[in-house]
């Protein structure tokens, strides 16, 4: 039960944090938009880009090779785990760059993956949507928005070491991205925030990117490429939606 007013159900187009806001607003929303920037949906886009259908999963354990076992998947790996091998599936979008010949991968993530099948969960269709692919993940949405539909963009976040949620602003800027493109007639305040944080990064977007708290600390662990794919906006035309347990592209 939540709180009056939390679920922003008087607009049509809303925001908010992570899994608990996305148990708040997700609830009667036709279409939700998950934005986890560094780097599940960002992941998710270049996989889908190469063609590959991908299976988003809560955690990277021992039930995780089962499970893409029996969806005859590869299962991705972390990306310490990943680094230096030439070809490997990993959680890297830059990894996945340079890996052919694989259909179907499986892609453990306990903030995207989460949040996807929690808004799934609710009845919604689910979409993946990070810089790379924000303006194509607008335009998506503009007809479906025109007829009425409802839109909940839910942010991803981190996590402190104490469990606690951690907005990222990269994931703030992603979501902004998103609603950027769409008419703000029936912005929840929330939602009419994330576009205008978008719309002031914009020019330095990149730039911001790899200064912000989760971009250096990729870079740090020598991740650097990763985070430039992840500042890579509108690289992408490709529109990962979650049919069913997967993500295809549309």
């Amino acid at each position: 039960m939540h709180k009056p007013g939390h679920d922003q159900s008087s607009y049509p187009l809303r925001m908010e944090w992570g899994p608990t806001g996305a148990a708040a607003i997700g609830g009667g929303a036709d279409i939700a938009v998950v934005v986890d920037v560094l780097s599940f949906t960002t992941t998710l886009s270049v996989a889908v880009e190469h063609g590959m259908t991908v299976f988003p999963y809560r955690w990277q354990d021992d039930a995780a090779v089962a499970y893409a076992a029996a969806r005859d998947a590869v299962l991705a790996i972390g990306r310490f785990e990943a680094a230096g091998r030439t070809g490997q599936v990993s959680l890297s979008p830059a990894s996945l760059e340079q890996v052919t010949g694989v259909g179907r991968i499986v892609l453990p993530s306990p903030n995207g993956s989460t949040i996807a099948f929690l808004l799934a969960e609710s009845g919604a269709r689910v979409v993946g949507a990070c810089l790379r692919n924000a303006p194509a993940v607008a335009a998506w949405l503009r007809p479906y928005v025109a007829d009425g539909a409802r839109v909940a963009v839910v942010p991803a976040g981190e996590r402190w070491l104490d469990g606690s949620l951690r907005p990222a602003v990269e994931d703030l800027w992603g979501a902004g991205a998103v609603l950027a493109g769409l008419d703000e007639t029936g912005f929840s305040p929330e939602a009419r925030v994330a576009a205008a944080a978008f719309r002031a990064v914009e020019p330095v977007l990149a730039e911001e990117l790899a200064k912000c708290a989760g971009g250096v600390e990729l870079s740090s662990g020598g991740f650097d490429d990763d985070v430039r794919i992840a500042g890579e906006y509108a690289a992408s035309e490709v529109v990962p939606v979650l049919d069913g347990d997967a993500f295809r592209a549309t």
